[in-house]
């Protein structure tokens, strides 16, 4: 798997599923402020056609760890 050098990946929660295949997310370990991040699925994902729900764990790519938007890249 190729990955960008300044891609952050973190992982999270799904809180609530938007129109348009996009998801709030829940991004933060116990003990962490938890920040809610806005993601929609890479490609991958729709072109497999994996259903992400409220409630799964997900891992996001980002471009910095201080950013609202981010790329679900994987469904754990």
């Amino acid at each position: 798997m190729k990955t960008d050098p300044q891609l952050v990946r973190v992982e999270g929660k799904v809180v609530e599923a938007l129109p348009g295949l996009l998801f709030r997310v829940n991004v933060g370990r116990e003990g962490e402020e938890k920040k809610e991040i806005l993601g929609h699925l890479a490609g991958k994902l729709k072109l497999h056609r994996i259903r992400v729900i409220p409630g799964d764990r997900v891992v996001l790519e980002m471009t910095s760890p201080s950013d609202k938007r981010g790329r679900i890249v994987r469904r754990l």
